[in-house]
């Protein structure tokens, strides 16, 4: 790739974050300066500029999503996002583990195992124990959280339409590269045992 387009790429993600980050408040925090100074906070010190920050910006659209997703998606569909989540999983790869849910979606297995029960007992999946090995169980929805699933993906691609209509097709495009190579490069980060 060229230097132009990397840069280019550079630039456009820095007007998306900053974009966001106006949107959220000037930087994105709660606390005043006397608010700070009232509760005994030190004043000198390093800080993030959150206007920057990856992680920060990558964490706050995840949170704000869910959240609004879960309002949304549990009044119009009676779900939440991470049974929602495991539900366009399972329409993509049918009869996986639980283990591979946890893999893809990043979860650990306690929360996942607890969702996966309550999804269980309101029929809209089925477990089955592997015959070869019984151990280990395959999940796939039950014709009800497919019926629920091929509703609520309407909703799902177009919130993400008008999440991304600030964007040009290409811009879409590039940032969509970006995060699927920072998702690539998560090993990075996640296999360090120390900073």
């Amino acid at each position: 790739m060229s230097l132009v387009k990397l840069r280019l790429k550079s630039l456009f993600l820095e007007r998306v974050f900053a974009r966001m980050m106006r949107a959220m408040g000037k930087n994105g925090s709660t606390h005043t300066p006397r608010k700070a100074a009232r509760i005994g906070r030190a004043k000198a010190g390093p800080t993030l500029d959150l206007e920057r920050y990856v992680p920060a910006f990558v964490t706050f659209i995840a949170n704000k999503l869910s959240r609004s997703a879960t309002v949304f998606y549990q009044k119009h569909f009676g779900i939440n996002v991470t049974e929602w989540r495991i539900m366009s999983l399972l329409a993509i790869e049918p009869g996986i583990t639980a283990s591979r849910i946890c893999h893809v979606i990043g979860f650990d297995k306690g929360p996942v195992s607890r969702t996966l029960t309550m999804m269980q007992a309101r029929d809209l999946i089925a477990i089955e124990t592997d015959p070869r090995d019984g151990r280990s169980h395959s999940v796939s929805l039950t014709p009800k959280g497919r019926a629920i699933h091929d509703e609520v993906i309407v909703a799902a691609l177009e919130r993400e339409r008008r999440l991304l209509s600030c964007l040009r097709k290409e811009e879409r495009e590039i940032l969509i590269d970006l995060l699927r190579r920072v998702h690539a490069n998560l090993g990075a980060v996640t296999s360090q045992t120390e900073p």
